[in-house]
């Protein structure tokens, strides 16, 4: 693999997480919160997986994106309710036990794994 290729993906992938979180601080949550849910970064994976794998690779990530976006949906409501009750690390924690039993769920039953 060409480790200037593998930079560059990195530096994409590092420059929305800045974007996201410069708008959060500076600008309203709110903007931060539309550039995090973007598809931004599945497009980005989308690309260079199409450039590296091809075509067939590249759907089978796309269906899976699809299926594997429930669990992403579970974390961030889990996530919100137990920002209610618990602090930062507590509520994150809660969270991705959520999601990782959703994505167990989700990969057993669904995809037939």
């Amino acid at each position: 693999m060409d480790y200037l290729y593998t930079f560059l993906k990195f530096i994409v992938g590092g420059s929305v997480i800045v974007g996201v979180t410069y708008l959060a601080e500076q600008v309203d949550p709110r903007y931060g919160g539309i550039l995090a849910a973007a598809p931004i970064i599945t497009t980005l994976a989308f690309l260079f997986t199409y450039s590296e794998v091809g075509k067939e690779a590249t759907r089978q990530l796309v269906l899976s994106a699809f299926w594997f976006a429930i669990p992403s949906l579970l974390f961030l409501l889990a996530f919100w309710f137990l920002m209610n009750r618990f602090s930062l690390l507590p509520s994150i924690g809660g969270a991705y036990g959520i999601w990782i039993g959703a994505v167990l769920v989700m990969n057993r039953v669904v995809l037939g794994a």
